[in-house]
């Protein structure tokens, strides 16, 4: 994981949030969630600065796509939200949680 990914698991790890437990590194098809939960049919992903690059946004927003058709919603985050604004981070995904 990277250093993002390992402060949103401390909050997402055992069913800390509303009970809803998360899966990190969770494959659905041919992709791979960096974090899933089931219950709520919901992918929370966070971007670094990779995903600047519009070759990779093309991607990301045509993976999100073939996501959502599935049923299932996606929700992005840059690592700078991590970092600088974490508990907004977790209120916005809370409020995907019904």
């Amino acid at each position: 994981m990277t250093p993002a990914e390992k402060i949103l698991w401390q909050y997402l790890r055992n069913d800390q949030l509303n009970g809803y437990h998360f899966r990190r590194q969770h494959p659905i098809k041919q992709f791979v969630a960096d974090f899933y939960c089931a219950k709520a049919d919901l992918i929370v992903e966070l971007d670094g600065g990779i995903h600047n690059d519009p070759e990779v946004q093309e991607h990301d927003i045509n993976r999100t796509v073939e996501l959502e058709n599935m049923g299932i919603t996606v929700i992005r985050f840059t690592n700078e939200e991590i970092y600088n604004d974490i508990n907004n981070v977790i209120e916005k995904i809370r409020s995907y949680l019904p």
